[in-house]
């Protein structure tokens, strides 16, 4: 077991500070039982803690860092940006070069606009949807997490999930009830608010793969007849793409599954492991933003001159190499090696993947929804999380987190995690 005696120290330290002592819910552990550990420095596919331990990491800073941490092109496009200035507040060449890249890349985006996180950018796609449309209802799916905003914070996964709080205090009932929540999967579902609603539906916003409750998969045909309700309602429908753009393939899941949504929500890879979020989509809609129309966004730090250099350089990199192809090899010796030694342990664990995204429930259901992952068994993940970080392995410390893997990642390293696994398989 790995000595975390300064973390540990660096943990009450920040209790004293800081509500939970962390700055993001899920990073105290609570799901998990114990505390966590205070990172140090991080390169590669390794993060090193306080007290000089080092763990293969799949977290990657929850998600973009895919091609891995400290990434030579990332950080030497990083440092010359700063040496021009750290921010500007006036626009620049490095915001029109990282628009281009992303309308090159995804073919549904005619116009965007960056602004500083994923919440961000969600928020915003929902009051341009409101002010294109004129309509106040909108419609997300149980268990998909887009930030912290008040209108979709509403049976959200993520640390919300983590915390058993699911609707947070603080959100108004009148805001809330702006809000319709479907099970995710559920066609019928869709078409009958369609039916009873779709006169005053502004849009509906999704996790095109949900990885926010861990992982699941949409069932042949759903996105196909939620784009079509959407259509034929004149409803404006936002794709969340801040987990998946760009990590899935050039188009991210849009590409994937041949959805063209009218807007699209980024956010982690896109910046390169800076600060940053974007949304954009038609341009017909995306020009109802001031300063051309009424619908008002803005930001001091929008289109960071860091964030920009960092997340051109990581999509140039991307773009450049075998990285999604290489991805794909890694994520299918990983789920390989994980189910076989689940299986050979005989614990029920319901490995699932796309791509370089994973997670494993620990459940012999198919998992297709929100009430499906809730059915893993959370203790004895637990008791997996820690038995792999013991071993070296870092793992979100939640049931309901996806894992992610980079272009740092060796076989090797796959190697060493499924041999992990399988000594902790054995003690569950």
């Amino acid at each position: 077991m790995s000595v975390r005696t300064r973390s540990e120290a660096l943990f009450a330290e920040a209790l004293r500070h800081t509500p939970g002592g962390v700055h993001s819910p899920v990073r105290a552990f609570r799901a998990v039982g114990g505390s966590p550990f205070f990172a140090a420095s991080a390169a590669g596919a390794r993060v090193m803690d306080a007290d000089g331990n080092a763990y293969i990491d799949y977290v990657g800073t929850w998600g973009p860092a895919i091609l891995g941490h400290a990434a030579g092109p990332v950080v030497e496009a990083v440092q010359a940006a700063a040496a021009r200035g750290t921010s500007f507040g006036i626009p620049h060449e490095g915001e029109v070069a990282l628009a281009r890249q992303v309308k090159a890349m995804v073919p549904s985006v005619e116009k965007v606009r960056f602004c500083n996180s994923g919440t961000e950018s969600t928020m915003a796609a929902i009051r341009l949807a409101r002010g294109f449309t004129g309509r106040d209802l909108i419609v997300k799916f149980a268990g998909c997490y887009h930030g912290h905003s008040d209108a979709l914070l509403v049976k959200a996964g993520s640390g919300a999930l983590t915390l058993g709080t699911p609707d947070s205090a603080g959100v108004p009932e009148a805001v809330a009830r702006q809000t319709l929540v479907l099970p995710f999967n559920d066609p019928e579902a869709l078409r009958a608010t369609f039916r009873d609603h779709g006169r005053s539906l502004a849009a509906v916003i999704l996790e095109l793969v949900p990885a926010n409750a861990g992982l699941y998969l949409p069932r042949p045909g759903f996105l196909e007849e939620l784009r079509r309700l959407t259509h034929d309602h004149g409803t404006v429908l936002i794709a969340d793409e801040v987990m998946t753009g760009f990590r899935l393939g050039p188009a991210g899941a849009q590409g994937v599954f041949g959805l063209t949504p009218d807007l699209s929500c980024f956010g982690k890879i896109i910046g390169g492991g800076l600060p940053v979020g974007a949304f954009g989509g038609r341009g017909d809609i995306m020009d109802r933003l001031a300063p051309l129309g009424p619908v008002y966004q803005a930001g001091t730090l929008s289109g960071n001159p860091l964030a920009m250099a960092a997340g051109l350089a990581a999509l140039e990199t991307l773009r450049t190499t075998d990285a999604w192809n290489r991805l794909e090899a890694l994520g299918a010796e990983l789920e390989q090696g994980m189910v076989a030694g689940a299986k050979a342990a005989r614990i029920p664990v319901r490995f699932q993947g796309i791509g370089s995204m994973f997670c494993a429930y620990f459940t012999d259901r198919p998992v297709w929804n929100l009430d499906d992952a809730m059915h893993s068994d959370r203790t004895r993940f637990a008791r997996f999380f820690h038995g792999m970080l013991d071993r070296g392995v870092y793992l979100a410390p939640s049931q309901f987190e996806a894992g992610f893997l980079s272009t740092a990642h060796t076989s090797d390293d796959i190697e060493t995690t499924v041999r992990a696994a399988e000594a902790v398989f054995a003690t569950l």
